[in-house]
């Protein structure tokens, strides 16, 4: 299933919603779980379909398969990002491609001629055990948002990636029962001010303020559950105002959502509603492709099994550095 939150011009309360295939059109769950003589509280935010597991999505397909009326029109209601407060957001590098690209990359930008003693840790710790970085959840916004930089910044950046969104509450969970535990995916576009975190990451702390401010996390356009959908092989793109950007593929991880959930779990519990990003895949950013954001431009994110997460970038005037 697609599973989207979402509301309507006469009503601006979030609900949730299930995709039609094409992805044309939006069925309200509250509405056809009443149809179905089935409580609509099951359904009530995306958190509680995601923590009511197979039993909910069971019930769910049961009420969709008795809907009796017309579904609405996708062009008529505002989709929200499909998990508006994630319990928490772990942004993990899971592309090495990606890794290599934007450290390249940045020496270019910078006029270096060898790797900074930063980065050839990064890359020896990289064949060791995943890293990631814990963002911020409350600044994640949907699709076609206006995304408005942050004042400190000039440097505009895109990052496409993927969105695992964890289904299942686990403690020390296996390597063999990690998919158990998944719930399903999205396109996840994790904004970046260059210019402030190429100071950032020199204090060997990883980033915070390129990474966080409003509208830095842009998720959507909506869940696709694990039964439809797992990134084995999936075709990622990048297209900005209509020019395609970069062409990658999800069989290039080089660490696997299976590593991360056994990583990430051990000796701590990793909850339903926590999403993990993919990190960037190779080729996936601006920095990489040598051509960064401008005013106004439009992004288009597309993931082949998921869809395409569109948003629009303003610049800023810059009032203070941080």
């Amino acid at each position: 299933m697609k599973l989207a939150t979402f509301s309507t011009p006469t009503d601006s309360s979030p609900r949730v919603g299930v995709v039609t295939g094409d992805g044309s059109a939006i069925v309200d769950l509250a509405v056809a779980l009443s149809q179905a003589g089935f409580d609509p509280k099951v359904a009530r935010s995306m958190q509680d379909v995601i923590e009511g597991g197979q039993a909910c999505l069971a019930t769910i397909q049961s009420a969709i398969a008795v809907y009796a009326d017309d579904p609405i029109a996708i062009g008529v209601v505002t989709l929200h990002a499909p998990l508006p407060r994630p319990v928490q957001i772990r942004d993990c590098m899971c592309f090495e491609e990606h890794l290599v690209g934007s450290s390249q990359a940045a020496m270019r930008m910078f006029g270096l001629t060898e790797p900074s003693e930063r980065s050839r840790k990064m890359h020896e710790i990289f064949k060791l055990r995943p890293i990631y970085y814990k963002a911020n959840r409350m600044a994640v916004v949907g699709p076609d948002t206006a995304v408005h930089w942050p004042s400190y910044s000039t440097v505009m950046d895109y990052e496409l990636e993927m969105g695992c969104v964890i289904g299942k509450t686990g403690r020390n969970i296996s390597r063999d029962d990690a998919r158990a535990h998944i719930f399903g995916f999205m396109i996840f576009n994790d904004f970046s001010a260059r210019d402030t975190q190429g100071m950032e990451m020199e204090s060997g702390l990883g980033p915070s303020k390129s990474k966080d401010f409003d509208g830095a996390n842009a998720m959507g356009p909506w869940i696709v559950t694990i039964d439809e959908f797992y990134p084995d092989s999936a075709v990622m793109t990048v297209r900005v105002n209509g020019e395609v950007r970069s062409v990658g593929n999800s069989s290039s991880m080089t660490v696997k959502f299976e590593d991360l959930i056994a990583f990430i779990s051990t000796s701590e519990t990793l909850h339903a509603g926590e999403i993990l990003g993919s990190g960037t895949v190779g080729g996936g950013c601006g920095l990489e492709a040598g051509k960064l954001l401008a005013d106004g431009d439009v992004v288009d994110l597309e993931v082949e099994g998921i869809g395409t997460l569109r948003n629009t970038v303003f610049a800023a005037k810059q009032e203070n550095q941080v």
